[in-house]
């Protein structure tokens, strides 16, 4: 079963210097129809203006993973991390029991385009933590690669919850696939460009819910950026 959430049915949020698009609930956008799915709770896909950003704020409890599309983002937070992230790193910062962090677009000149994904912990109280990994375009072509997991594994970064990410970078007619354990869902994120996903047509910045799908099979329309969440 596919359940699709169209971009333009998404939260919206314009406040100058930033523009934002809320697949789920989040701050002054709430639809109780769309709260999350499973352990994912936010995928913000956040566009920051020249040399502006967000401000020292704090999280808790929350997995929180960063992945950019265009641009250069600066990050810094209460752990001693700070880094300027750019297309192809993925960062996660686990909130655990206080964190404080801030983001602004690096650049002066260029506007910053990236989602922002929260993740529930399956445990509270952690440790805060950071970290990031970087995954060229080449090892983003033509299939899924698994970017986030438990377990760290294929050079992934470490989200503390049953759940993997993959992305894929696809060309026109390239197709990918990920098999899903029995009992497992998974959300479809298209970040650029159209696919079809189990057949159906997802266009940029649709997502899609899938439960009772032993399979993702994606094939791409044009070129494509997408990302694929393996949930308990």
């Amino acid at each position: 079963m596919i359940r699709i959430r169209k971009s333009a049915e998404r939260g919206h949020a314009r406040h100058g210097w930033l523009e934002s698009r809320h697949t789920f609930s989040f701050a002054g956008y709430h639809d109780p129809r769309h709260m999350g799915f499973r352990d994912l709770r936010v995928i913000n896909e956040d566009r920051v203006q020249p040399g502006q950003g967000f401000d020292t704020h704090a999280h808790r409890d929350m997995e929180i993973v960063t992945y950019v599309l265009e641009g250069a983002l600066e990050h810094k937070d209460s752990t001693g991390s700070g880094s300027v992230l750019r297309p192809g790193d993925v960062q996660r910062m686990s909130a655990g029991t206080g964190i404080t962090h801030s983001e602004f677009n690096h650049s002066q000149h260029e506007p910053v385009h990236f989602l922002q994904i929260w993740i529930l912990p399956d445990k509270e109280g952690l440790p805060p933590a950071y970290e990031e990994r970087h995954f060229d375009r080449e090892s983003l072509a033509g299939a899924l690669r698994l970017v986030a997991s438990r377990d760290g594994r294929e050079g992934s970064v470490v989200i503390h919850q049953d759940a993997s990410l993959h992305a894929a970078l696809l060309g026109p007619g390239q197709e990918s696939a990920l098999t899903l354990a029995p009992g497992r869902h998974a959300w479809v994120q298209v970040a650029r460009g159209e696919i079809d996903c189990n057949g159906t047509p997802l266009a940029e910045g649709d997502g899609a819910a899938l439960s009772e799908d032993p399979r993702v099979a994606l094939r791409a329309r044009t070129p494509a950026e997408v990302l694929v969440f393996d949930l308990c």
